[in-house]
């Protein structure tokens, strides 16, 4: 099977060629680690290979709903057993897991072939994917730009046609954020309804949670299909709809009462191609009889997204000893950026961070009341298009302040100074919109609707009530039927040593 061939078909279809015989499930490893090959010297999309294991898989005739279709693991998080989880950490880069995830085992349950894992930021910590063990990993519709993060690898990897669906995971955008800046359609299951154990059963107080990044809506359902159910050992239980996730996208959904906003939740600048990728998606809703209205959530979402960086950092403190604990590393081992953001989590005391954790019920019941009135909130992704490889490197300055609190040990001293206002802004205000979704546990997906004028993806966001999965991926199955975007590719250009693609496909 040639390359151009494999990426004519999306996950479901080409486990529909290997299920009648069409192809084999080698034939399709062959293809996809053609394509990563070509496109990975300017891409950097996958840490660790895994080929001869997937040929052994592949060559073992794999059944499932999608069996036989290569697959890439995200390296954070989504343990294979016998292969380092390094979490984009030097540290853990070399420490081999004892056992799969759950995750995993449903992949492999599905008859996936995995054949890699990708890259993505230290502990998953960021919106981009630089991590300095590995190197950047670029954005295939402009190799200076970043493809988001903390998927980033995944994202890139799915952009370019590597595979048609990647792993992935969201503990404050991390599906969401690299499919709107690689035009791809992500969605981040609802708290609870995928299992992220056995290590971390619930991640992030349950904010964070494993998925894909999808070229279509069709394999977003498909993979919730197989992603979706009760976990043992799992705190909630769970029960799917009583319909499949891929039946619920067969037909449209009822009329949709949605509210939509632009402005920024932190009062940070948002760039005039965010606004008007929503404004175009509003329009375009009420043309298929959505009744579409501008709407504000009433949330704190300044007072969200601080209680968000609460936990954030007192998660980065706890990653850093774990990882210590289990490899022997010293703190030199972990970036500047992780060890500031874990002494920022330490000075935190713990009458504070319980009253952060408790204000996340009231920021629950904020979102509760706009989806009375409202069954989704649509908001930009991204505030802004893509930003360049490096744009976001802390400041020089910043970088030694911190050090020497750092040494000093007297980071409270950062915490009074304005150190985290800055690092809301600066970290969090260009992806300002997605962790509402987390904190609240409610389901949200991002869908490639605009390119801006240079040729860049920017996705927009709707989120849903709790159960709201299945509304959000009928809608995104209609929206894809008014506004295709599956056979759009990135140029890779020549001037980034890869091949163009044919000019009637970008």
């Amino acid at each position: 099977m040639d390359y151009s061939e494999y990426r004519r078909h999306d996950a479901v279809g080409l486990a529909e060629l290997v299920a009648t015989g069409q192809v084999s499930a080698h034939e399709l490893l062959d293809a996809a680690i053609g394509r990563l090959e070509v496109v990975e010297p300017a891409l950097n999309t996958v840490v660790r290979r895994l080929d001869e294991d997937a040929r052994a898989r592949a060559g073992e005739s794999p059944s499932g709903p999608l069996g036989g279709v290569p697959f890439l693991v995200k390296d954070l998080g989504q343990d294979i057993a016998g292969v380092p989880t390094s979490s984009g950490s030097r540290a853990l880069a070399a420490l081999p897991a004892e056992d799969n995830s759950a995750i995993v085992d449903r992949w492999l349950g599905a008859g996936l072939v995995p054949f890699g894992k990708t890259n993505t930021p230290e502990f998953g910590a960021k919106g981009i994917t630089e991590p300095e063990a590995f190197g950047a990993t670029r954005n295939p519709w402009d190799t200076s730009r970043t493809p988001g993060g903390s998927s980033g690898g995944s994202a890139a990897a799915v952009a370019a046609g590597v595979v048609p669906a990647a792993g992935a995971s969201d503990g404050g955008g991390s599906i969401r954020i690299p499919s709107a800046c690689c035009g791809l359609v992500g969605l981040k299951p609802g708290r609870g309804l995928v299992p992220t154990g056995p290590r971390g059963g619930e991640p992030l107080h349950g904010a964070a949670t494993n998925g894909v990044i999808t070229r279509t809506v069709r394999d977003a359902a498909a993979f919730l299909d197989v992603m979706a159910g009760p976990y043992p050992a799992g705190p909630y239980s769970v029960v799917p709809p009583a319909e499949s996730f891929a039946g619920a996208i067969a037909r449209p959904p009822a009329r949709l009462r949605i509210g939509y906003t632009t402005p920024s939740p932190l009062g940070t600048p948002v760039h005039p191609e965010a606004i008007a990728a929503v404004e175009d998606a509003a329009a375009l809703l009420g043309e298929l009889g959505h009744r579409v209205e501008p709407a504000a959530t009433g949330i704190d979402e300044r007072r969200l997204a601080e209680d968000f960086l609460t936990m954030w950092f007192a998660t980065a403190a706890a990653e850093i000893d774990d990882a210590r604990r289990r490899s022997g590393a010293g703190a030199d081992a972990f970036e500047f950026d992780t060890r500031m953001m874990a002494a920022l989590g330490r000075a935190v005391p713990a009458s504070e961070y319980l009253a952060a954790l408790r204000r996340w019920a009231d920021h629950t019941r904020g979102l509760a009341a706009f989806h009375e009135r409202y069954d989704l909130l649509l908001t930009p992704t991204l505030a802004t298009p893509p930003v360049r490889i490096g744009e976001l490197a802390t400041p020089r300055w910043m970088r030694a302040v911190g050090q020497v609190l750092l040494t000093s040990r007297a980071t409270w001293i950062a915490r009074r100074a304005g150190f985290i206002d800055r690092m809301v802004d600066e970290n969090l205000g260009p992806v300002p919109y997605t962790q509402l979704a987390n904190i609240t546990g409610r389901p949200a997906i991002s869908l490639p609707l605009h390119w801006t004028p240079e040729g860049l993806p920017l996705g927009v966001q709707f989120v849903a009530p709790l159960g709201g999965e299945t509304t959000l991926l009928a809608l995104a199955a209609e929206l894809e039927q008014a506004r295709p975007w599956f056979d759009r590719q990135p140029p890779l250009a020549p001037a980034s040593g890869l091949p163009s693609e044919p000019s009637a496909l970008r």
